[in-house]
């Protein structure tokens, strides 16, 4: 009876143990939930009081987190840029015989005109309205038009261009408000930093009227191509921000928003599109030009030397005693001309011009009818005569038309 007894008051024991335990667990439960409701209260009551603060706080950072010296350089410079529209006319030629390649030569092409569209990109350089842009944009116009940021569509004047350096300059009648842009030193390169690319890739500036923005570095500078298509293409400035058809005539900025350059060719291989290689007209060459065709319309490159050369052959080159046929030799020289005056003869190999190395007559050419020469420069000719180097300088002579 005893040991009934006790076992009963243990059993009693345990059950009050568990009963305030799971007491315990469901005031524990209770009041966690009391807490969670509580707390969710005062985050409710929070929020609500400080919420314009909190938003406030959020929007700043962010706006701080995206603001770069990308989106400053784009905001600077974007209302300075311009869409151009072209109307041009173009001549073909074409034979009831084109099919036949053997009939063309018995049978003359028969010329024919067309109206063609075409597009661009340009920018605005001053108040007045001066736009500038690639040459070959503005080729054989008979109507241009220049869209602004602000939707407006403005006839425009073309002033005066270059083929040689790819460069013109229009200007748009009745400017108003106009934005101009800013020119940064274009010697002053880094390759790496950060350039942008703005224009009018396939005619999207005129669906929005905002200039369409490309991103990347300055891959490499002093690019040069020497002629290509009677152009003469050099100190190039080369980037992988993207430059699509449309684009040519923008300006390339550094990320200051200053133009360093205009974007002008890519280079695509076989697709035709924009693989990241492109190239710019650097700032510095354009500035010398736009001043002329500010002021001339046009950039004066008549003049001349006298002289007439041709390639050297390896029979020729022998007999002179030269171990190389690179070089040139002159053929003939004007009676009279500043080549004849400064002492150079028939005969005279030219080996450099100005230090730059003569393999053939197309290096003399190209140097002679530089972007940068002028009529009264002098260039130093270093010439091979009689087993011996001269250095002989010649002054370029105007002609008088």
């Amino acid at each position: 009876m005893q040991a009934l007894n006790k076992k009963l008051i243990q059993s009693g024991f345990w059950v009050t143990v568990a009963l305030g335990m799971g007491l315990a667990v469901l005031g524990c439960k209770k009041s966690s939930e009391s807490q969670e409701v509580q707390t969710a209260g005062l985050a409710i009551v929070e929020s609500t009081s400080a919420r314009a603060g909190l938003l406030k706080e959020a929007q700043n950072s962010i706006s701080v987190s995206r603001e770069t010296a990308i989106t400053r350089a784009v905001r600077r410079v974007s209302n300075s840029v311009v869409g151009i529209n072209v109307l041009s006319i173009r001549e073909y030629r074409r034979s009831i015989f084109d099919i036949d390649p053997f009939f063309r030569g018995f049978f003359p092409f028969e010329p024919y005109r067309k109206a063609v569209k075409s597009l661009g990109s340009g920018f605005i350089i001053d108040k007045e309205g001066h736009v500038l842009t690639n040459e070959h944009v503005v080729s054989n116009a008979v109507e241009i038009t220049v869209t602004l940021t602000d939707g407006t569509q403005h006839e425009a004047d073309l002033i005066g261009s270059d083929y040689i350096s790819d460069i013109a300059l229009l200007k748009i009648r009745d400017p108003k408000n106009l934005k101009a842009v800013t020119f940064g030193n274009s010697d002053d390169l880094l390759i790496g930093e950060w350039v942008i690319a703005l224009g009018n890739p396939f005619g999207l500036f005129d669906i929005s009227s905002k200039p369409i923005v490309t991103v990347g570095v300055v891959s490499a500078v002093d690019q040069d191509f020497g002629r290509m298509q009677h152009r003469v293409y050099k100190d190039m400035i080369q980037t992988d921000a993207a430059i699509n058809q449309g684009n040519s005539g923008g300006p390339l900025v550094n990320a200051l928003g200053e133009v360093i350059g205009m974007n002008t060719f890519i280079y695509s291989g076989d697709g035709g599109g924009s693989i990241g290689v492109g190239f710019a007209i650097p700032s510095k060459r354009i500035l010398s030009i736009v001043t002329e065709l500010k002021k001339y319309g046009k950039v004066d490159r008549s003049f001349t030397t006298g002289i007439e050369v041709d390639d050297l052959s390896p029979l020729v080159a022998r007999y002179l005693g030269l171990r190389s046929t690179k070089g040139a030799i002159i053929t003939n020289i004007a009676r009279g001309s500043t080549a004849q005056r400064a002492g150079l003869r028939v005969g005279d190999v030219i080996l450099e011009i100005d230090g730059k190395r003569i393999a053939n007559k197309h290096d003399i050419f190209e140097i002679i009818e530089d972007l940068d020469v002028r009529s009264g420069d002098v260039l130093e000719f270093t010439i091979y005569r009689d087993g011996k180097i001269f250095k002989i300088p010649v002054k370029l002579e105007k002609i008088n038309r």
